[in-house]
């Protein structure tokens, strides 16, 4: 068996995830559990990073806060120097509680409530990814509201049917 990280079968033949045998994290904080190998993520974070630093291009690199995202998650990938992209006003919110710099929010998804825009507007996220014509009237009704300019990048589909 192949397994990443800090993870491994340790002396008990139990798994062992950062040092840390996960039987005695269950009995500790009860199941369901969710367990995080930091020394993994932050090993990820870096190659991704890496990867485009070396190959001398402009690039960001954004962390898919649905995924997982959490204040501590949020601040991890914020020290890695990651961008985050973020789905909901839970997401946002949870990201400007974790003190992540709103300018390397990404608002992406395809339904994003005025409530939602409103929050990101006012937090003044760094971009939003727009992703039809009536969230880009949106934006940009409420926005000129606000006297804001946003950046925005726009996710188009090309009209090219995969038949799958």
């Amino acid at each position: 068996m192949h397994l990443h990280g800090t993870s491994k079968i340790n002396a008990a033949g139990r798994l062992e995830i950062g040092g840390v045998d996960t039987l005695e994290l269950a009995e500790r904080f009860g199941t369901p559990l969710y367990v995080v190998d930091e020394a993994l993520v932050r090993q990820r974070c870096r190659e991704f990073m890496e990867a485009f630093r070396s190959a001398g291009v402009p690039f960001d690199v954004s962390y898919a806060s649905k995924a997982f995202c959490t204040k501590a998650m949020c601040r991890l990938v914020e020290e890695e120097g990651l961008s985050l992209d973020v789905v909901s006003d839970g997401e946002i919110y949870t990201a400007l509680e974790a003190g992540f710099p709103p300018e390397r929010i990404h608002f992406h998804g395809n339904n994003k409530t005025p409530e939602e825009i409103a929050m990101a507007l006012d937090a003044n996220i760094g971009y939003f990814i727009i992703d039809n014509f009536t969230e880009l009237y949106l934006v940009d009704e409420m926005a000129g509201e606000r006297g804001k300019k946003v950046n925005a990048l726009l996710r188009i589909t090309p009209g090219v049917e995969a038949h799958t």
